[in-house]
């Protein structure tokens, strides 16, 4: 990561707090859904974690040791899971079971030395049991698809700098974009239009 994501009065990554500011807003657009109510995927909780989106996300980073990398991956993971499962919509039941399982396969396929699934447990606060039921859903939710080029990882990062400039007050209630290699590469092109940005130092 450069200098620019990794600078924090919190001495946590820049990726980290806009991650957390993302999924809040996408959680509490959602929290007032039917689908919030329900108890369908093995991802809902019976009841609101009493941690924040942010502190989770910060404990996460500070206890699980992944890279910053990760959590851009991790970003990419739940943009394919909501896109292949479209019944299933983030919200505050939900949320904190989907970070710590995106962080753990990001952390899996990007990171040379990682933590066990029965230390992901522990810090997410839930069981050795469960962690390993929400990886292997998870998994089949993105049809295994961990593979993540250059192009869409750089895009996933620009997207991220737009948030971390400028907000999206306006957002909808999934994520941003699903984004192929093709569609990557647009929108590659385009965000580094609008804000003439190298996304790749500041990502990589």
């Amino acid at each position: 990561m450069g200098e620019k994501w990794e600078s924090s009065e919190e001495e946590f990554p820049r990726v980290v707090t806009t991650l957390s500011s993302i999924l809040q807003r996408v959680a509490e657009m959602n929290d007032d859904s039917s689908e919030a109510c329900s108890s369908e995927s093995v991802f809902h909780g019976m009841r609101k974690p009493g941690i924040s989106i942010k502190s989770y996300l910060e404990r996460i980073f500070k206890y699980a040791g992944c890279s910053p990398a990760c959590f851009v991956l991790a970003y990419v993971y739940l943009d394919r899971f909501t896109h292949h499962r479209r019944h299933l919509t983030i919200h505050s039941f939900n949320v904190h079971r989907l970070l710590i399982t995106s962080i753990l396969l990001a952390t899996k396929f990007l990171d040379d030395i990682y933590y066990n699934n029965a230390y992901f447990a522990k810090v997410g606060g839930i069981s050795m049991a469960e962690m390993n039921l929400l990886e292997i859903d998870f998994l089949f939710g993105i049809q295994f698809e961990l593979n993540v080029t250059p192009i869409v990882f750089n895009s996933y990062c620009s997207i991220l700098q737009n948030e971390m400039s400028f907000g999206s007050p306006n957002a909808g209630p999934r994520l941003h974009c699903f984004l192929a290699e093709e569609e990557g590469s647009t929108c590659k092109q385009n965000q580094l239009a609008e804000n003439n940005t190298d996304t790749t130092m500041q990502c990589s």
